[in-house]
């Protein structure tokens, strides 16, 4: 692997283990050229998936995207990053084990939306309302109403 900081071609691993939850290999990696240590995640990838969006645009499905717009969600909620991981992890499983390469949006939303109802009710109404383009008070109402927790409070 190339040095990140120098561009030397020859680097060295010095330890590689796997994950917490099994999904990847951690490794510690060393340049002899400018001294520089870095890690890297390798993991596996059953097949490329591509992301149709709503537009019809495709895009190559970006892990890193997803687990910061579910990092948002969970922001200042006793939640942490190993948690986070887990979900992301378990929805890159399912999409590549579904057996087909172009995804569509709205699957991958209803799947974080799955999670972090399991989770945390707080994040999953904020991920909903960004997810479900919220525009007024009233839908984050009819929402709420939804998931059981009534009315917002009027004062």
């Amino acid at each position: 692997m190339r040095c990140p900081f120098c561009g030397h071609d020859d680097t060295q691993v010095k330890d590689s283990r796997p994950t917490e939850d099994n999904a990847a290999i951690r490794r510690r990696r060393f340049c002899p050229a400018c001294g520089s240590r870095w890690t890297t995640f390798e993991r596996v990838y059953l097949r490329e998936l591509t992301v149709i969006k709503k537009g019809g645009q495709r895009a190559p499905f970006d892990r890193d995207k997803l687990a910061r717009s579910i990092r948002i969600a969970v922001r200042k909620r006793p939640i942490d990053d190993e948690q986070v991981e887990r979900i992301v992890n378990s929805i890159q499983r399912r999409l590549e084990s579904s057996g087909e390469s172009e995804i569509p949006s709205t699957v991958i939303g209803e799947l974080v939306m799955d999670a972090l109802a399991n989770l945390d009710k707080v994040a999953y109404v904020r991920f909903a309302s960004v997810y479900r383009n919220f525009r007024e008070a009233k839908d984050f109402e009819d929402f709420l109403g939804k998931l059981g927790g009534g009315p917002l409070d009027r004062e």
